[in-house]
């Protein structure tokens, strides 16, 4: 740990939004009377928090929780992975919620409900009350997700980045596009406006690249992306690669492969949370990436986006095994 992060409050905060997750023991379109589910808590802010947070990071979530009787479960399993949830605020709405159907392949489908929910009043207002610690933290976490929640919550994203940035703090950004929850052209937009101000983009191929830069080629997806501003871009390529593009080179990593798959819903979000938090500890970024994407491995072998968080002793001795396969960037 740097002289730096040992005097600040916080390595990594996460802004976005946790999620009651209703696993279903089937793929959805199989999904029938009597078909069995598991409840519990997810969501790309609270899965990047806990990979965050067991990579050794001090990291607090930054979000609105609802009051309903599922809010203080939601916080105490916050709390049981690590991650601080004091700066919390709550408000009497409902929390969202989503189904998802099993799988091991990350080709996963969703069904929300997140109409009026807590998180989706996320403002402004909340982020100009966390400006302190937005001003101190190492690392920013968020996402486009959360920023499709709402247009306050759009402009909440967009104030946070801008805070963390204007500080000379590190933001992490995923588009995590989700058609069902915003169009191309606002997803587009929002990623134009905060891709100057981020350090590392995490994104997908073909998924998000097709509909944000309109490619299905991982290479050519990443330049596009450090076009708009993106210093470093990570892109994931399926199950098996990551693609990092920082401008001087292009390096391709190997995910180390799972041996006995269970899941892979949150796996993107663990490899982004576990690069985040070794960046605001010190790491290179190569180095931090190979953590990523050991971290995001390991967590395949528990069911949902919080099934199974790897310590971070596993994830370094998983992550000594990668070897990025580097080559001249374009």
């Amino acid at each position: 740990m740097t002289t730096a992060a040992a005097s600040r409050a916080y390595d990594v905060l996460v802004l976005g939004e946790v999620l009651v997750e209703i696993h279903a023991g089937s793929a959805l379109r199989a999904v029938a009377d009597g078909t069995t589910a598991r409840v519990s808590f997810s969501g790309d802010a609270l899965n990047a928090a806990a990979a965050a947070a067991a990579a050794g990071a001090r990291t607090a979530l930054l979000m609105v929780v609802g009051d309903d009787e599922l809010g203080d479960p939601l916080l105490r399993r916050a709390a049981e992975l690590g991650v601080d949830v004091s700066h919390v605020h709550r408000a009497p709405r409902p929390n969202g919620a989503y189904l998802v159907g099993a799988d091991t392949e990350g080709d996963r489908e969703f069904v929300y409900w997140r109409t009026r929910s807590a998180g989706s009043t996320l403002s402004p207002a909340h982020t100009r009350a966390w400006r302190k610690l937005l001003t101190a933290t190492g690392a920013l976490v968020t996402s486009g997700i959360t920023g499709a929640l709402s247009p306050t919550a759009r402009e909440a994203v967009l104030d946070a980045a801008r805070t963390v940035h204007a500080a000379g703090g590190h933001l992490t950004y995923d588009p995590n596009h989700r058609p069902r929850l915003t169009g191309r052209d606002p997803a587009r937009d929002l990623l134009a406006r905060i891709a100057p101000m981020t350090g590392l983009l995490k994104t997908s191929c073909p998924a998000d690249a097709l509909a944000l830069v309109d490619t299905a080629d991982p290479r050519v997806a990443a330049a596009r992306y450090r076009a708009l501003g993106a210093r470093a871009v990570a892109v994931t390529c399926g199950a098996g690669l990551l693609l990092l593009d920082d401008g001087a080179r292009v390096a391709g990593f190997p995910v180390p492969p799972n041996p006995a798959p269970v899941d892979a819903t949150g796996a993107g979000d663990c490899f982004t949370g576990t690069a985040t938090a070794r960046i605001a500890l010190g790491d290179t970024l190569e180095r931090a990436v190979a953590h990523g994407v050991a971290a995001a491995s390991l967590s395949v072998s528990g069911r949902g986006g919080t099934g199974y968080v790897p310590a971070f002793a596993d994830t370094a001795a998983l992550a000594a095994t990668v070897r990025p396969g580097i080559r001249p960037g374009p």
